[in-house]
């Protein structure tokens, strides 16, 4: 009986050893995130007719878990009243949030979140303009991944004038706001800016691009000759890059969608003997 009664303790000591292996392991095994970023040009593409097919029909071609999406129209008279970031909610099949970054012909205008995983958590964060600027934004969200970790994305477009000062701004607000965040942050949009100015080194070396390595123009459209639409990650070592691209669409919007497909990687281990 004795040997029996060892035997069995034996066999569930393996049993939950395996077990609590098997948890860590899920907990730290990779998760794959497709991300869009896209500038919709309030909803008007070349010909000035309403492009929200077409900017559904990009989404659901490469079926991203989250959308960033830039000059954004909520119920303007622009649009004939349309709430675009539900209506493009409604076209996808995904959760959608508008981030207002100010009052516009009846409605409001900023930016916007698509998510296919669970949003769990949003903050609009207004950023400095001087007068005469247009207002900015950067809306974060906070969604939960299906092995319960969570990933905080944020979609933002600033500032589009020469002088540079209210961009770099703006710019050093968004770092800010961000840099002690607990958990991987992904930040997407029109920052108006090519990857040797200013506004880029400041989210440096913090910020990974996930393009640095092969970077494409992505404005204008037709016929696009600069690069001012990014995804950035952070913290760079919890992240892996599986693929970048700007995807050839030349007559939705002024500017060509940018996609990324991402792993978050495991957390680093913190003291746990196996």
């Amino acid at each position: 009986m004795k040997t029996v009664m060892n035997t069995l303790k034996s066999t569930l000591f393996i049993v939950i050893f395996a077990v609590l292996i098997a948890g860590c392991g899920a907990n730290r095994a990779a998760s794959r995130i497709t991300v869009l970023t896209y500038n919709i040009y309030h909803g008007e593409d070349a010909a000035g007719g309403s492009n929200l097919d077409a900017v559904a029909g990009i989404i659901n071609t490469f079926r991203p878990d989250l959308v960033a999406l830039q000059e954004v129209d909520e119920k303007t008279t622009r649009v004939k009243g349309l709430d675009l970031t539900a209506e493009l909610a409604e076209r996808t099949g995904m959760e959608g949030r508008f981030g207002k970054a100010m009052d516009y012909a009846g409605g409001g205008y900023g930016v916007a979140v698509l998510s296919r995983l669970p949003i769990v958590g949003e903050a609009n964060h207004p950023l400095p303009h001087g007068t005469g600027v247009e207002p900015r934004t950067a809306l974060g969200v906070e969604v939960r991944l299906p092995d319960g970790r969570r990933v905080l994305f944020v979609s933002t477009h600033l500032d589009h004038k020469r002088d540079p000062k209210d961009r770099l701004a703006q710019a050093a607000v968004a770092r800010e706001l961000f840099a002690d965040a607990d958990t991987p942050v992904i930040l997407a949009g029109d920052l108006n800016a090519t990857p040797d100015s200013e506004t880029l080194a400041l989210f440096m070396p913090e910020w990974q691009w996930t393009a640095g390595r092969d970077p494409q123009p992505t404005f204008p459209a037709d016929e696009p000759n600069r690069t001012i639409d990014y995804i950035l990650i952070k913290p760079a070592e919890r992240w892996r890059v599986v693929e970048t691209r700007v995807i050839e669409e030349k007559v939705a919007s002024d500017h060509r969608p940018v996609l990324a497909i991402l792993e978050l990687l495991p957390e680093p281990r913190k003291g746990i003997p196996f």
